[in-house]
């Protein structure tokens, strides 16, 4: 979001830093940080964030003047081929099943990502931003589907804080948009 500013020109207005302010503090209380939580490798985390943050901005960038197709096609690509290079020393070939897996997987990232991208090609990137703090709260459904894991009351406590934040953006979105609407002026219809 702090990258929309100078790279997309957005701007940024106080409720939409609030509810990035709470979808992110909803996100620290999930992730529960402790003081051994930072430590050099935590700053490979920050530069990932960051790099995520360069490739939303390109993604808007892209949204604006490339078919979708296109755009999710060079952005899969990409990352085919970075993470093919980190595996190569540690390689096995899936099971027929694993494959199986692996392209559902595929399948439903692609479909993801082609909603990501055409959310971005309709909306500012600081209002698409703060929701990608609610894959914490996939990963909270996938523990309860897969896992069985119950959440606990902080888990609980920091989705609803997401949560939140996002009612919040969602709301006043919606009622900027309705304000608009109702101040633009009506055209003219001529009779004959």
């Amino acid at each position: 979001m702090m990258l929309a500013i100078p790279l997309l020109h957005e701007k940024v207005g106080p409720i939409r830093w609030g509810a990035a302010v709470m979808a992110l503090a909803g996100a620290m209380i999930l992730l529960r940080p402790t003081s051994e939580s930072f430590q050099m490798a935590s700053l490979l985390a920050l530069a990932a964030a960051l790099i995520m943050g360069f490739e939303l901005i390109f993604i808007k960038k892209l949204s604006g003047r490339e078919a979708p197709f296109q755009v999710l096609l060079i952005n899969n690509m990409l990352g085919m081929g970075i993470s093919s290079l980190t595996v190569i020393a540690v390689w096995q070939m899936p099971s027929l099943a694993q494959w199986g897996v692996l392209i559902a997987l595929g399948l439903c990232m692609a479909l993801a990502q082609a909603c990501f991208i055409n959310a971005m090609a309709r909306a500012d990137a600081s209002f698409i931003a703060p929701f990608s703090y609610g894959t914490l709260l996939f990963a909270t459904l996938y523990d309860i589907a897969f896992f069985a894991q119950i959440p606990d009351t902080i888990t609980l406590a920091g989705g609803s804080i997401i949560l939140s934040g996002g009612v919040l953006l969602t709301w006043r979105e919606a009622k900027a948009r309705k304000r608009a609407a109702q101040t633009e002026p009506k055209p003219r219809v001529h009779r004959l």
